[in-house]
């Protein structure tokens, strides 16, 4: 397993790893609906340029095929678009991610979704408060929970 920095050029990737993780993870949290509308088989044009914006890290299994995504909004301190393709879940790729995220940050703060929330109290984040964050991708409000952790 390797973590590094994405290519520009792996935003298509990157879209599939996120919108297979929502559809697998999410799947008994949200509505069908909800999780069609918020993983559109296009990608967003405003999405390759979160890539090249901030610290955006995959994980690779070999050969350059990444199978984890994520960033760090390093202005906000917050963890964003932790994502595993679900046939590489519970192998260490999303926590490998997290680790290289959190170096030299005092403080993270994230918005977990319901089948999250375990993955991040196993590394240490604490829970916040639970709120509705509204997704214009998705068109609807999704159930989320507000999380920190001192580092």
């Amino acid at each position: 397993m390797s973590i590094r920095l994405a290519h520009p050029d792996e935003a298509e990737a990157c879209w599939r790893i996120r919108n297979q993780a929502i559809r697998s993870g999410c799947a008994t949290h949200y509505s069908p609906a909800i999780i069609t509308a918020w993983t559109p088989e296009a990608m967003p044009a405003s999405f390759p340029a979160v890539l090249t914006a901030h610290p955006f890290f995959v994980a690779d299994a070999g050969a350059g095929y990444p199978v984890a995504t994520g960033f760090l909004d390093a202005d906000a301190g917050r963890v964003e678009a932790l994502f595993t393709l679900p046939a590489w879940a519970g192998r260490g790729y999303g926590s490998a991610i997290l680790a290289a995220i959190q170096r030299g940050m005092p403080r993270l703060t994230l918005s977990a979704t319901p089948n999250a929330v375990s993955f991040y109290r196993h590394h240490g984040f604490i829970l916040l408060r639970e709120s509705v964050h509204h997704s214009a991708l998705a068109g609807a409000d999704l159930r989320c929970f507000h999380m920190q952790r001192d580092l």
